[in-house]
């Protein structure tokens, strides 16, 4: 031990007698470190392993000399002396257990095969102290990933002055967002970090943050220099390998009428369905916000109903039953023409009255249609004997299909929907009914519009049951076990989703004369479906801030890129304004305006 410091403080005295201007020469450099390496190899093989090791670098911070002869301590650097080392990805020969940290210390980072080029400037004291730093810690995930080191280097000013040998790290506002807005995983417990201000040059921002460097250990390749950027530099090995893959969790119970049981009360989520799940409803909602904003601007024109807060509904609805079943709503259709198949610049494009639109720009916000999805309906409460005929036509056809109907708590008191109740039970129709009880209807509570507000009971003689409509699991687990129901031959059956809406009903109502902001504001804090499937899926650790904020910027992109098209795609041509009336039929001449005018419509 003492020929090694007797190397190091012979190379330190030699580089301080050129007057402390010039940098230790690299060869001189190899040259001491390969002899410090060998002589600490020599060095474990005659010291045995003890059972509790002294402090890790307390040899090289205060050593002892036994003779006059021994060159000064190494804490004595003259003033204005840069002094460059390198840890050299060399292996050693020496054996497991020696007699401390210091030597571990070098013996794993020889091991380790990293370059790690420090430059340390002494320009402030006539003494600063010289270590290898407060720690080097090793992070090992649970899937023994290969090891990869956190490096934290003292943040004086008088020692570090970084340099970077290699490719120069770009700023975060370069980086990918999952690498840019990384930093939150970085939490620093130096006191000396969080009071000592970021050195010139270095990616320490204002907040003491540091980004993240991922790099992926699914692909075969070469792990990625670390790179010492001011305070501290961390590399992260996170792969998708360490997300869960799918969890478990608890989710309200349902009330039930003239049922003995009910959907679980547990919900399994996989990571696939979860983000596929916060995608739709990001793209719901900002969807939603965009066509408010175009509505605003006197762009769109006509009725819009928004759908912003109800997310939870159908993309819950949706993951309940199959894309081969049937679906019929009223005019707040936005969310479920997405759902169904429709795309953001088609729905977009609908509501401007453009020709790319999802109808040909002739049905606006209230009536949009796909493929098994028959619209939105304009008359209050039409749609559900329409839908239930659309269940009298699945039975017929023996295809083990089913129509779902929805409707809101204002049409909830039609009396055409009691009479479809009343026909959908004698024929056992695979129907489902659901209400969407977002607790307002034209401007007017549940409350002063209804005797009763337990929705799932109206159907007397069909059962009932009453979901959260706010949670989408919630919300998807009672939709399959109600087409269960359908599909086992037990009839109809009926569902209350208790929802909320942000906006008014429609955009001539601005939503705020008969409920307080303060009301929808306790809403978005505390229930809102976004927030619940985003807080569900980060504590148990089945995705990472920057993914789901990378899906934001994807889902907003979308949006801008549908609200561009909406804008810019041109009017149908008033030759249009006949065609498709019926399907498949030769052409035929419609009545204008008058009696004079004669229209062709073409299929």
């Amino acid at each position: 031990m003492r020929k090694m410091l007797t190397i190091i403080s012979n190379v330190l005295r030699g580089s301080a007698s050129r007057n402390g201007a010039e940098l230790i020469s690299e060869s001189s450099t190899l040259r001491a470190v390969l002899q410090l390496l060998a002589v600490q190899g020599e060095y474990a093989n005659l010291t045995a392993p003890h059972d509790h090791d002294p402090d890790p670098c307390s040899l090289l911070k205060d050593p002892q000399p036994s003779s006059p002869s021994v060159s000064p301590p190494l804490t004595e650097i003259p003033l204005n002396t840069s002094v460059e080392y390198r840890a050299l990805g060399h292996t050693t020969s020496g054996q497991s257990g020696d007699s401390g940290s210091c030597n571990r210390l070098l013996t794993d980072v020889a091991q380790r095969e990293f370059y790690v080029e420090p430059v340390m400037t002494s320009g402030l004291s006539t003494s600063e102290e010289l270590s290898l730093g407060p720690s080097v810690t090793v992070r090992k995930s649970e899937r023994e990933k290969p090891i990869i080191p956190i490096i934290d280097v003292p943040p004086s000013p008088a020692l570090i002055t970084a340099k970077l040998p290699m490719t120069p790290v770009p700023h975060p506002a370069q980086l990918t967002p999952a690498v840019a807005n990384s930093s939150s995983d970085v939490t620093s417990t130096d006191p000396l970090t969080s009071n000592c201000p970021p050195p010139a040059g270095s990616l320490q921002g204002p907040d003491n943050s540091f980004p993240e460097i991922t790099h992926s250990l699914a692909e075969e390749t070469a792990l990625p220099e670390p790179q010492l950027a001011g305070a501290r530099v961390v590399v992260s090995a996170r792969t998708y390998a360490d997300f869960t893959p799918q969890a478990t969790f608890d989710i309200k119970k349902c009330d039930l009428h003239k049922l003995e049981e009910g959907p679980p009360l547990q919900a399994t989520l996989t990571r696939e369905e979860g983000l596929q799940y916060y995608r739709t409803m990001q793209t719901i909602r900002r969807m939603e916000l965009k066509a408010d904003q175009l509505y605003k601007q006197k762009i769109i024109r006509g009725f819009c109903h928004l759908y912003d807060g109800q997310e939870a509904c159908a993309v819950g609805i949706e993951g309940g039953i199959n894309l081969s079943d049937h679906l019929i709503t009223a005019y707040r259709a936005h969310g479920y023409t997405l759902t169904r198949g429709g795309t953001v610049r088609e729905i977009m494009a609908e509501l401007t009255g453009r020709r790319g639109g999802i109808a040909k720009g002739k049905g606006g916000s209230m009536h949009m249609y796909t493929k098994h999805f028959y619209g939105g309906n304009g008359i209050v409460g039409a749609q559900v004997p329409l839908g239930a005929g659309v269940a009298l036509a699945c039975k017929y056809q023996g295809n083990n299909e089913l129509c779902v109907c929805l409707y809101g708590d204002g049409a909830a008191n039609q009396g055409q929907i009691f009479e479809t109740y009343n026909m959908a039970s004698l024929w056992k129709l695979p129907c489902i009914f659901i209400c969407e009880n977002n607790k307002y209807g034209m401007g007017t509570s549940v409350e002063r519009a209804s005797a009763s507000t337990d929705y799932y009971k109206r159907g007397d003689f069909i059962p009932g049951l009453r979901v959260d409509g706010m949670d989408v699991l919630c919300v998807r687990e009672a939709t399959k076990f109600a087409a269960e129901h359908c599909r086992s031959g037990k009839g109809p059956i009926l569902m209350e989703l208790q929802t909320y809406r942000y906006h008014g009903h429609s955009m001539s109502d601005p939503g705020v004369s008969y409920r307080t902001r303060e009301e929808i504001q306790e809403v978005r804090s505390k229930s809102d479906p976004i927030s619940l499937l985003k807080d569900r899926m980060l504590s148990n650790n089945m995705a990472s801030v920057e993914e789901l904020k990378e899906i934001d910027v994807e889902v907003r992109k979308e949006i801008e890129d549908g609200a561009q098209f909406s804008t810019t795609d041109p009017e149908p041509p008033l030759d249009d304004l006949c065609n498709h009336i019926f399907y498949n039929n030769p052409p035929l001449e419609v009545r204008g305006t008058n009696p004079w005018t004669k229209l062709k419509s073409v299929s």
